[in-house]
């Protein structure tokens, strides 16, 4: 027996809307539903890219111990067609790579940037 398919990664965050607004703004990701889960926290589901999977973000309700994230603890990576003109796209909309560009032992180009909350998101030229 084994699993049937990844559904969902869910990140858990102090400040929904923010994180809401960087994924849609920098990333240009869509909001699929939000909702209320029975333990109280608000939820809000993104939409991966020719994927079926999604980014689950979850601000625990009033009370709840804050999020800290530790360093380097995961980050999510996304395919870009083109990575200089995607980080110029980046800073004009008021963002800005972390680290990199920098090109990998198999020719693709990777760089980061820095989510709300101190997750890190990769992005990646594959190599042509």
């Amino acid at each position: 027996m084994t699993v049937k398919k990844l559904l969902h990664t869910r990140m858990r965050l102090n400040d929904l809307e923010r994180s809401v607004k960087f994924y849609e703004q920098a990333l240009g990701l869509k909001v699929t539903r939000r909702h209320t889960s029975p333990r109280g926290a608000q939820l809000a589901f993104i939409a991966t890219p020719n994927s079926e999977e999604e980014i689950e973000l979850c601000q625990m309700p009033p009370g709840a111990e804050p999020v800290i994230v530790q360093p380097d603890l995961m980050h999510l990576a996304f395919e870009v067609d083109d990575l200089e003109q995607f980080a110029a796209e980046l800073t004009k909309k008021g963002f800005a790579l972390s680290d990199g560009p920098t090109k990998t032992g198999t020719g693709s180009m990777i760089a980061f940037i820095d989510a709300p909350e101190g997750y890190e998101v990769e992005l990646i030229q594959r190599a042509k």
